[in-house]
């Protein structure tokens, strides 16, 4: 920045404003929020005029203001570049959430044609995501006709973060519809073969640390007994072990979320997760492997990301896997989900 002063390093300025395009490219791609960005270009911003001020005081008035003036014009055309890649990498990620969707709509209108009752509550939970998209695009359209000329506010960023977040959420709840009828329909074939557990466990803790740490969790994995190697499918496996862990952080407020893993026998593993989350009733215990059923919060109905497929999935790929869930649970204390599964599936029982 103090090159930046002199009138013959114009190439320095080029590299800071280059450097605020590629700064919001990383914060999109991180999934950054405004407010955020705009903090660090706040705190930029002291941290140059403190480093500058002894300098700032040997100079003359003039010097002073043209000095601040010029480090002003340069951070604010940093600040543009960075939001106007920011905006444009969040649009290509919205053009691209769009085609997906379009794709899943189709899959949907055929599977919605032969069944009308998926269809049915399939449509209630479609209905408030879809709104909001819709909403949100119509309004963000709109106001970049009106405004063509003026730079992208914070407002439009709002409305793109609801139009992706709102979409992802029909997007992942979608993708677990069409799951759900493919194993329900038959579809689903094994892909067995020689499976490390222990790694597996350990992989998908890992993907799932940052929910953790979102809220002070902690996750302990206990693979001391967990059987070397298993006979079977890898990718079924590890929907199992991501679905019964990720609702375990989401459903836990605080605690921790424990993973045990252990050989039982000649012929059976076992895969156990226990949270100190909010438990479930007795009355919903029978119904919580139900498609759509979901165990309601004492503050509000369940949890807003839910879509109520999680645990129907699991229990389908567990019986896919020739394994066994059961539960045990109680309110206020905390669920524990253990599945059984044997050590080498039987390829003539699939």
């Amino acid at each position: 920045m103090i090159n930046v002063l002199t009138q013959t390093q114009v190439g320095d300025i080029k590299s800071i404003l280059t450097a605020g395009w590629r700064h919001g490219l990383l914060r999109a791609e991180q999934g950054f929020d405004p407010t955020e960005i705009a903090r660090e270009y706040r705190l930029l911003r002291t941290v140059i005029f403190d480093t500058l001020e002894s300098a700032f005081l040997q100079g003359t008035p003039a010097e002073i203001v043209r000095y601040m003036r010029l480090i002003d014009a340069v951070i604010d055309e940093a600040i543009a570049r960075c939001f106007k890649s920011y905006v444009e990498e969040r649009l290509r990620e919205l053009r691209h959430l769009q085609v997906s969707l379009t794709l899943h709509n189709e899959e949907l209108t055929r599977l919605i044609n032969a069944n009308q009752d998926t269809f049915s509550q399939l449509a209630h939970e479609l209905k408030h995501p879809l709104t909001s998209i819709i909403g949100y695009s119509d309004l963000f359209l709109r106001q970049q006709r009106r405004n063509s000329g003026i730079k992208d506010t914070y407002t439009n960023l709002e409305h793109i973060e609801r139009v992706l977040r709102n979409g992802r959420h029909l997007l992942r709840l979608i993708n677990d519809v069409l799951e759900l009828s493919r194993y329900d329909a038959g579809k689903v074939q094994l892909q067995v073969a020689p499976t490390n557990v222990r790694e597996l466990i350990i992989n998908v803790c890992e993907m799932l640390e940052p929910l953790a740490e979102e809220k002070e969790l902690q996750v302990i994995v206990d693979c001391d007994r967990c059987p070397q190697e298993v006979l079977t499918d890898e990718f079924q496996l590890q929907q199992i072990i991501t679905n019964l862990v990720s609702n375990a952080i989401r459903y836990t407020e605080a605690g921790n979320v424990r993973i045990v893993c252990q050989t039982l026998d000649d012929n059976n593993w076992s895969f156990a997760v226990a949270d100190t989350g909010i438990g479930i009733a007795p009355e919903n215990q029978a119904r919580i492997f139900e498609p759509y059923y979901r165990v309601k919060k004492s503050d509000r109905s369940y949890l807003p990301d839910s879509t109520g497929l999680g645990l129907a999935i699991v229990s389908r790929l567990v019986k896919l896997l020739q394994g066994e869930i059961n539960l045990q649970s109680q309110l206020g204390v905390g669920s524990t989900f253990t599945v059984t599964f044997p050590l080498e599936i039987n390829m003539l029982q699939s």
